[in-house]
């Protein structure tokens, strides 16, 4: 496929449907994160996911940040934008042919789910071809909370509107 923003919106799709297939609302995920707006640090991840342990206070705050970078091609993989791995887990989302050519330059501790482009059912389905290794984040648990929960309102307004 060489229409890019079609590719970026079925990976991110795809994402999504492999995080929360029957759109639990138990599982907290948002689109397009932004960190340090209006600063030089500024940044935005495609897609994130907060895991609580549990639903206690501590299990909160024991819970893990996935992060999600969309690349729907060589090109896109070597632009500067989108290399924001702040979670606790990271993931680059791409086509097979694109992580064919790039695994070589991507980091030990970054994971990569892939898509062949063929769709079942409608959708493309991703598989992992490389788990993501822990990373110790830094920014606070209170911090990637409401900039996810300011992300996700913006997503429902939009979607109401």
């Amino acid at each position: 496929m060489s229409n890019r923003p079609l590719v970026t919106k079925e990976l991110t799709d795809a994402v999504e449907s492999l995080l929360n297939p029957y759109h639990d609302t138990r599982i907290y995920i948002a689109k397009e994160v932004t960190f340090d707006y209006r600063t030089e640090q500024a940044c935005r991840v495609d897609l994130m996911r907060f895991k609580p342990i549990n639903n206690t206070v501590s299990g909160i705050e024991k819970g893990d940040f996935y992060c999600y970078e969309v690349k729907s091609s060589v090109e896109d993989f070597h632009s500067k934008n989108g290399h924001n791995f702040i979670g606790d887990y990271n993931y680059y989302v791409m086509p097979k042919d694109v992580y064919d050519k790039v695994k070589g330059e991507i980091p030990y501790e970054v994971g990569v789910l892939v898509s062949d482009m063929k769709k079942d059912y409608g959708r493309i389905t991703l598989y992992h071809a490389k788990n993501a290794k822990r990373k110790d984040r830094n920014k606070p648990l209170s911090e990637m909370l409401l900039m996810m929960f300011r992300s996700a309102v913006r997503d429902t307004i939009s979607k109401a509107t």
